[in-house]
This record gives structure tokens, sequence and C-alpha cells, in this order.
């Protein structure tokens, strides 16, 4: 059952009933939207793209790169189902062997986006790992440091390469948000047990 309207809520307000709700609910599936599943829509819009190319009887067409870019960097509020109008769109109307941003009724963003850049990438994760690391320490360095397999030393540059100040994560921080995985207590009893 594919909605958009949050059948609990419903139920709790008379507008859905609960008993025709447990009979259809057996296997509940969330499916984050698009514009959360990175790289998603260029494979859709490629998928999409050959279906109805062949559904038309239009010559096999491409996406031009100006229309990889566009489609990659759009949040799709639409989700999928905007995606799909937007590529028959095209294929009706592209006037070239290949669809364009223009085509689409997109702008070009201009630049590769910058998740495919594994340097910025890995910067990213580097920065959000040691933000965690102190979050789970609560300011501690030296815990910081053992949670991370880094030297203090090391901490330091981290910490200085991304910008972080380590005094906001201290004794007075917010506990770690929930799922934030816990740093087990060191045993400092020496039987390694």
């Amino acid at each position: 059952m594919r909605h958009h309207r949050n059948l609990e809520t419903l139920i709790g307000s008379g507008g859905f009933r609960d008993d025709l709700f447990y009979r259809i609910s057996e296997v509940t599936i969330r499916v984050p939207p698009l514009r959360e599943r990175q790289g998603d829509s260029m494979l859709l819009a490629q998928f999409i793209l050959q279906q109805l190319s062949e559904r038309f009887g239009k010559p096999t067409r491409g996406l031009a790169p100006d229309a990889i870019r566009a489609i990659q960097a759009y949040r799709w509020p639409g989700n999928v189902r905007e995606l799909e109008n937007r590529i028959k769109g095209a294929v009706i109307m592209a006037e070239g062997a290949v669809v364009t941003a223009g085509d689409l009724g997109l702008e070009d963003p201009g630049d590769e986006p910058e998740y495919l850049n594994l340097r910025v990438a890995r910067q990213r994760a580097e920065a959000q790992a040691v933000r965690q690391s102190l979050a789970v320490a609560r300011g501690n360095l030296s815990r910081a440091a053992e949670l991370l397999g880094v030297t203090r030393p090391t901490l330091y540059d981290l910490l200085g390469k991304h910008s972080i100040d380590a005094t906001q994560f201290g004794r007075h921080a917010p506990p770690p948000a929930a799922g934030t995985p816990e740093l087990p207590a060191k045993d400092n009893t020496g039987s390694g047990d």
C-alpha cells in the first residue's frame, strides 16, 4: 500500500478504521523519500529513461552531463513520481539525441556533485567521527582518542584541521543523542577479562 498520510494519526482522529489498518498492515516498510537516498535518483532516472524510450518508440536516448548533474543536485519534492513525469516529458519533447537539463525543466548546477569527490567525503567522515567520539567521551580527549584509535597528539591535529572546539563537548554538554554508542569502561585491573 502506498500512501502519503500517517494512518496512525488518522486512526486517532477517527479518519481511518483501526480494524482495517491492522488487517492490511501485516508488514510495514518505510521507504525514505528520494532526496534522502543519494545516488538513487540517477539509477532511477536511467531506468525510467530506458523504459519510456522503448514505450514511446524513441531511439535510445542518454542523459547529457548537465542533465546528470541537475538530477543529482535536485531535491525532488515530488519524489519518484516527479522524476518519472519530468523524464516522460523530456522523452516526448526533446529534439536532440540526449536529454538535457533544459529538457527536464531543471537548471544545471554547474560543477560535479561534491559527494563524488572522495577527498571531500573522507574529510566529512573524519570530522564527523571526531565529533561523535568527543560526544561519547563527553569531551575527555584521552577517551576520545582511544575511541578513534589515535594518539592524543593526532587528535589535537584533527581538532585543528576540522576547526572543532573540544570544549563544547565537555562535562556540561548535553548527553550524546540516542543511538550513539557508549564507550565501554576502561579495564584498569590488568586482567584483560
